[in-house]
């Protein structure tokens, strides 16, 4: 390909561009939309405005407490209570984390309900989970809830080999359990299982549209809702992709020539291809208002989309916090950590070392300023300052940062280099003297400070005593 005739010019500028419109140290960074997206569904092409998000009430919901629980030990009833309650206070008053699910099939279960429930929060709101079978229903009628998810898989593969059936017998079966929600006065909510290898037009959209008709039937309030399940994780974001895979098609599908309303619609995800967060955000951004989430992507097989990224999803699009509380999110991290959940260290948001960097050269911007390697101000919005690891490869800079770090040095009384320049050669001889091939742990460096830099350690420890 030839250059273009005419180059670039060089801007030049008296001040720095940051950039600010996107990059607002004080959130995390804002995705902004230029202009519509354009997808062609059946050949033509179809303009989705992603700035309709702005107005729009997408929002998060739960299921730690059921996919959840498939991917680890059962939670007790007092940390199921716990961690609802984190919850609430993650999604704020507004209801940004609007709902979670709870199985109804043991003692525990339905205790834990119980108790979430007497906490008397607005949101999460709890619903159940149960199969599209009339025996369970029984379960959801019992415990008084308002709505309830059914599973009601749609591909070929379960309605065929799993379910030993065919389409008109299921699709029968399910609408007879949908009926009996109606009759008891409870809203039901049609988990479409492995939809994204599904008969789109030769079962989902007629299912689909029999359900609409019968919403038709009875009030507002109990009028059907629609989870999209990506059970394998197929789904795919990509323009021009075909169905069934494609999430832009099959939302618009939905919307369009089902006639089901975008706050009907939920989408919940698997991450078996890596695609997890990004499917649920697209699914958002072409018309579903709801992401089916679990925290910290706990889940069957490969996981869920992790609620807390998609928190952060959420407030890039919104460019506000809407009253979440973000700092709930490391709180939940710890408390995980504390009954024994893995979280890798690297993991974002909330990994032991998310924002901590063992380079020199990173190190020496953190000190210079934080915004030049922090991704945004983890401090004031996860509680989680930016942190360096000390190894060879730290030089002087990283030992400088560790030391404003541990002694809470601000502004003018920040050290630089030169003033940590014996402990920073400790550090080295660690590695070219001795041989040492990991990190230096924090105790280490503590009491060597305590050693080699005695007068801030008299100053802002209070002394050089032991």
């Amino acid at each position: 390909m030839s250059r273009p005739s005419k180059p670039h010019p060089l801007v030049e500028v008296d001040e720095p561009n940051l950039l600010e419109d996107t990059f607002d140290y004080s959130l995390p960074p804002l995705i902004r939309f230029d202009g519509p997206i354009v997808e062609y569904i059946d050949g033509q092409p179809v303009q989705f405005d992603p700035k309709e998000l702005a107005s729009r009430d997408i929002h998060i919901t739960d299921t730690t407490f059921r996919d959840g629980q498939q991917a680890c030990p059962p939670y007790s009833v007092d940390q199921m209570v716990h961690i609802y309650d984190l919850m609430a206070r993650l999604g704020g008053p507004n209801g940004v984390v609007r709902q979670t699910e709870f199985f109804l099939y043991t003692k525990n279960d339905r205790e834990a309900l119980d108790r979430c429930r007497a906490l008397g929060h607005d949101y999460p709101q709890c619903t159940g989970w149960i199969r599209a079978d009339k025996g369970d229903f029984r379960l959801v009628k019992a415990a008084g809830l308002n709505e309830t998810g059914m599973l009601t898989s749609c591909s070929d593969y379960h309605i065929f080999y799993k379910l030993k059936s065919d389409r008109k017998r299921i699709l029968e079966r399910y609408c007879q359990v949908v009926d009996a929600a109606f009759e008891a006065g409870v809203r039901p909510r049609c988990h479409l299982e492995d939809v994204t290898r599904a008969d789109i037009d030769g079962f989902v959209l007629p299912f689909v549209d029999r359900l609409m008709e019968m919403s038709e039937q009875v009030p507002e309030h109990l009028t059907v809702k629609i989870r999209l399940c990506d059970t394998m994780g197929f789904g795919i974001s990509y323009p021009g992709v075909e169905l069934p895979r494609s999430i832009p098609k099959l939302i618009y599908k939905l919307r369009h020539e089902c006639g089901v309303p975008a706050d009907r619609l939920e989408w919940h995800g698997h991450n078996d291809f890596h695609k997890v967060h990004v499917n649920g955000a697209t699914a958002w951004l072409y018309g579903c208002d709801a992401v089916n989430t679990t925290l910290f992507g706990f889940g069957e097989r490969t996981g869920n989309p992790p609620m807390e990224a998609a928190v952060f999803e959420y407030i890039a699009l919104k460019g506000d916090l809407c009253g979440i509380d973000t700092t709930a999110i490391t709180e939940l991290a710890d408390y995980m950590r504390s009954i024994g959940l893995p979280i890798p260290a690297n993991y974002p948001f909330v990994g032991r070392h998310f924002n901590t960097t063992r380079a020199g050269i990173h190190a020496g911007g953190l000190r210079q300023d934080e915004r030049i390697y922090n991704i945004f101000d983890t401090t004031a919005l996860l509680g989680r300052p930016p942190r360096v690891a000390i190894t060879d490869k730290s030089g002087a800079d990283g030992v400088a940062l560790w030391v404003n770090e541990f002694f809470g040095l601000k502004g003018d009384e920040r050290v630089n280099k030169i003033k940590v320049h014996a402990l920073a050669r400790w550090v080295l001889d660690q590695y070219e003297v001795n041989g040492r091939l990991t990190a230096i742990s924090d105790e280490e460096l503590e009491a060597k400070a305590r050693e080699l830099l005695p007068e801030l350690w008299q100053k802002y420890k209070g002394s050089t005593q032991a």
